[in-house]
């Protein structure tokens, strides 16, 4: 699979190549956003890790420029540790942020659990979804709302996918949380699964004013 990375901090692209290529991935880097655009041209991109602060274009613009064609998973990495920062990505249509410093293997196990997410949407025993109007398609990953495509990021058709297969039940926070980030559950967490939430709502709501329904202090039902 083919990883873009995109930092101004050669010696930070430099580590993220090393530990990637050892766990069998193939690196584009790109020092710029101006460069990383030229490679997405040219090359089929799996997954991109982008750092924000950048002297052409910053990150956060980089991230909101690749979803509005492509629905690869994106990784932000950056030495901004502000709630808000991380709020600001995650509304940009990245699937997950990790502050600098980091630690390497955990870098490579993030890249691994979107990738294994993003890829699972292929497996053909999944059978298409209806929820009304709703038609979820897990073996090519599309949804359509009225015959119209909705644009979304992995993360945010894994939230759907999961919701949408326990219709008519309520999906606890945690459980949600867990099931789409593979991590164990904590307090803060809560906040990136309202940002993606929201997000999705959005989207939905573009064509519809019904769908995701909120159980305050419980989790997320899909009607």
């Amino acid at each position: 699979m083919n990883i873009l990375v995109v930092d101004d901090e050669i010696e930070i692209a430099d580590l993220i190549e090393l530990y990637l290529t050892t766990n069998g991935y193939h690196v584009y880097k790109a020092y710029n956003g101006k460069d990383a655009l030229k490679i997405l041209e040219k090359r089929q991109i799996s997954l991109a890790i982008l750092d924000v602060m950048m002297p052409d274009i910053d990150g956060f613009t980089l991230c909101e420029t690749i979803r509005k064609q492509y629905n690869f998973p994106i990784i932000m990495v950056t030495a901004k540790v502000q709630k808000m920062d991380k709020i600001t990505g995650l509304t940009k249509g990245a699937d997950d942020y990790i502050t600098k410093p980091f630690e390497p293997l955990e870098l490579v196990a993030r890249v691994k659990a979107q990738l294994r997410r993003f890829t699972s949407y292929n497996n053909p025993k999944e059978e298409i979804i209806v929820i009304k109007d709703l038609i979820i398609n897990p073996q090519n990953h599309t949804v359509t709302i009225k015959d119209q495509p909705i644009n979304l990021t992995p993360t945010e058709f894994s939230i759907l996918l999961i919701l949408a297969k326990h219709k008519g039940t309520v999906v606890k926070t945690e459980k949600l949380f867990e099931e789409v980030w593979h991590e164990p559950y904590i307090p803060a967490s809560n906040n990136t699964i309202m940002v993606h939430i929201r997000h999705l709502r959005e989207k939905l709501n573009k064509k519809n004013d019904y769908y995701i329904k909120t159980i305050w202090g419980v989790g997320y039902e899909i009607e």
